[in-house]
Order: C-alpha cells, then sequence, then structure tokens
C-alpha cells in the first residue's frame, strides 16, 4: 500500500506486477478507482443542452454534440492553454457525469462552480459513489451475469443497470487499451459489488504498478505526468479530442480558456511534442531522464514523462516531450541513465493493439 493523491492505494496484490498486467491482457483485472471524483452537472433549466453549452466554456471539447448514453475525453484548459485536468463527460439524460482525476477533483469541483453555476447545480458526489475499472478481453463475460445489457453496449456508452439491488452506472471504457468497463456504485455496495465480480473465475484484482504499465503501453496520458499546467493538448498530441465543432471555423469554435493560444499552435505548429518512446535493450528509461541529440550528451532536446516495461510487448516503453524537429517516428535519439547515453527510438503510440469493442 502507497499514498496515491491522499488515499492509500494497493501497488499491487498477491500476484505481482507483473503477472496483474498480464492478467488483464488475457483475462479480467478488477481496479478500485473509487479516489477519482464524481460530479453531476444537472442544468438549472431542465435543458440538459445549456449544461452542455456551459462546460464548453472550460473544454475545447464538443459537449453539445454528445449524444444521449454516450461518454468523450475532455480536458479543462486555463488561459495561456496549459491542461488543469483530464476527465471524462457522459451525457445522462437529463445531467451530465464529469469524472475527474483524485488529485485535481477538490480543484475541479471549485472550477466547475464558479464557471458554471449560473447554468448547472454542481453536485459532487466523491465520498457516496465508488468507482470501479474492469479491464480485458473477459470483462464482458465476468460482468454480463450480473447485468446481462452490457453484451449490446459499444465503446464509450453508458447505461444504468441494477445490479445487487442498487443502481449502477456503466460506461465501456477504461484506460488500458482494452474492452472494459467503469462501474459507478453507491460507495456502501461497493465491496459487495467487487466481490461478486472477483468470484468469476476469470477475474483478478489489480494495482497501481499494473495500471501504471497498462496505459503506459496503450500511450494514455497520466495527469500530472504526461500533462499538466505546463502543457497544451496541441503540445500533449491530444488534438484527436478537440472535436470539429470547437475548431477553428467550427460551428461553436473557440469560447474556452486559452483558446486563442491553442488556434495559433494549431496553424503554426509547437515547439515540442509529446511521443511515444522505445529503449534499444532491456533497461527502462524513467522520467525524469533527459533525452539528447546524440551519444556525446551535448544538444538536450527534452524529457521522458513515463516510462517502464511494457510486459506484454516485452521490452521498455516510454513517453516524452522532444522538440519538433526530432519527433519524427523511427529517429533515433539519446537518454540519459545513471551517466551513460542509451539510444532511443521516436515510436507511434499505441505499443499494442487496443482491442475495444466498436
Amino acid at each position: 500500500m502507497v499514498p496515491f493523491a491522499g488515499y492509500d492505494m494497493p501497488v499491487q496484490y498477491p500476484m505481482g506486477v507483473l503477472k496483474e498486467h498480464l492478467h488483464t491482457r488475457e483475462k479480467a483485472g478488477l481496479f478500485d478507482v473509487s479516489h477519482m471524483g464524481q460530479v453531476y452537472l444537472k442544468p438549472i433549466s431542465g435543458n440538459l443542452a445549456d449544461a452542455a453549452i456551459a462546460l464548453e466554456k472550460l473544454v475545447p471539447v464538443d459537449i453539445a454534440g454528445l449524444k444521449a448514453a454516450r461518454q468523450r475525453y475532455a480536458f479543462f484548459t486555463k488561459e495561456d492553454g496549459g491542461i488543469l485536468d483530464d476527465l471524462m463527460v457522459a451525457n445522462r439524460g437529463d445531467h451530465l457525469l464529469v469524472i475527474v482525476n483524485a488529485a485535481c477533483k477538490e480543484a475541479d469541483l471549485a472550477h466547475m462552480k464558479a464557471y458554471l453555476s449560473d447554468l448547472c447545480i454542481v453536485e459532487e458526489h466523491f465520498e457516496d459513489k465508488a468507482l470501479l475499472a474492469l479491464q480485458g478481453p473477459k470483462a464482458e463475460a465476468v460482468l454480463s451475469p450480473l447485468c446481462p445489457a452490457v453484451a449490446e453496449m459499444k465503446f464509450m456508452d453508458v447505461r444504468a443497470c441494477e445490479i445487487l439491488g442498487v443502481t449502477c452506472v456503466i460506461s465501456r471504457s477504461g484506460y488500458t487499451g482494452e474492452d472494459g468497463f467503469e462501474i459507478s456504485v453507491p460507495a456502501e455496495k461497493a465491496e459487495d459489488l467487487a466481490r461478486a465480480l472477483l468470484a468469476h473465475e476469470d477475474c483478478e484484482p489489480i494495482g497501481l504498478g499494473a495500471r501504471d504499465s497498462l496505459r503506459l503501453e496503450a500511450g494514455l496520458c497520466l495527469y500530472g505526468n504526461d500533462i499538466d499546467t505546463t502543457t497544451t493538448p496541441v503540445e500533449a498530441a491530444l488534438v484527436w479530442g478537440m472535436q470539429k465543432a470547437r475548431r477553428p471555423g467550427g460551428a461553436r469554435e473557440g469560447g474556452f480558456p486559452g483558446a486563442e493560444i491553442v488556434f495559433r499552435q494549431l496553424a503554426e505548429g509547437v515547439a515540442r511534442k509529446r511521443v511515444g518512446l522505445k529503449p534499444e535493450g532491456r533497461a527502462p528509461v524513467r522520467p525524469p531522464a533527459k533525452l539528447f541529440a546524440d551519444e556525446t550528451g551535448r544538444t538536450e532536446i527534452g524529457h521522458v514523462t513515463s516510462g517502464g516495461f511494457g510486459p506484454s510487448v516485452e521490452s521498455p516503453v516510454a513517453m516524452g516531450y522532444v522538440e519538433t524537429q526530432y519527433a519524427e517516428t523511427g529517429k533515433t535519439i539519446f537518454a540519459e541513465v545513471r551517466g551513460k547515453y542509451l539510444p532511443v527510438t521516436i515510436a507511434d503510440t499505441p505499443f499494442i493493439q487496443p482491442t475495444y469493442k466498436r
């Protein structure tokens, strides 16, 4: 157990990080992610479109176009274009469900209350709702005996389901690169639900260690490491999360904090970019390792933000920021590890083939 964002969290269970990682890729892993924050945005007018347009004041993402029973990745930006947090937004018909990161949740709640309270009731559910993530190719087989309707769901679908006598909100999503589900459950039923899922022969509990290596292989950002207030969506290679309606020339272009800076970067480019990195050999390259143009170590061009060994790809994997001129896939650069300069190849992410149910 280790301290994490104000909580005690398990790094690993008896199976160990390596086996937990591979089990999730092969069968199904259960993660307790209840430390994340759940917030309901309820339109005062009763018209969900008002809440959607209000939230667009804080994110460069198409919320108004988000259909009922669907979810979308988003991020709060600040006036200089930096990222305050990344989050998930689900259209629940009469309200928006926003799921934010644990370390940022109090600040995110205050941010939403400050900017959205004129149009929305901002209702936090940090204590009364728990969140379980069930990930892996067997996730549907594990969950469907408790909620048969999940078999009909596609990636980023969201629906309510009665499980163990309580209403749970389930999204077909996750942060491992695998098919899976995230289940919002009343806190008092979280342990019962976890035990019911773990009773399935294909399901095992998974800790923070494997959670990190799984998301890294999937090329997914960890807030505070790969993205933060000093990185913009363009630098972070998150432009795919900005839909056409919110970009220059779109139906609702701009209007979010830092829009002018982000749009200028879209047009003119950026000095640095987030890239995937494949170190040669077996030695992992971990943050905050510095990156250099050549093996002499004279020209520093960036740094590593996430790194470790990828059990599924059987090699070290990493992500980091490099000067744009060095960000070409296949290019070799060098990482400083214990005084030596080790060759690293710029690589496309994800490092594994995602198995989302489209």
